[in-house]
């Protein structure tokens, strides 16, 4: 296994990792920003309160592209199962 074979396979790992988290991580982010601003503008200073919209906007996130998260998880693990023999030799 050569130094190219190492890095391409780190490289797909880290994009497959990046497909899986960067939709949900975007949605919580964009829904802690509206609910900060909205305690801006009505000076509520709760600290509990973005959390119960975070969970249920990532929670739809999960629903909505969840099958889409699964195939590309399988894929990318099929992928590496199927090319073992590959790499050891």
């Amino acid at each position: 296994m050569n130094p190219e074979q190492v890095m391409t396979i780190a490289y797909q790992g880290m994009r497959v990792a990046l497909y899986l988290a960067g939709p949900l991580l975007l949605t919580a982010l964009l829904i802690g920003l509206v609910v900060s601003l909205f305690q801006a503008a009505t000076q509520i200073n709760e600290m509990t309160l973005s959390f119960i919209p975070k969970i249920l906007g990532v929670v739809i996130m999960l629903v909505v592209i969840g099958p889409f998260l699964l195939q590309l998880i399988m894929d990318y693990t099929i992928e590496l199962f199927t090319n073992i023999p590959l790499m050891v030799q």
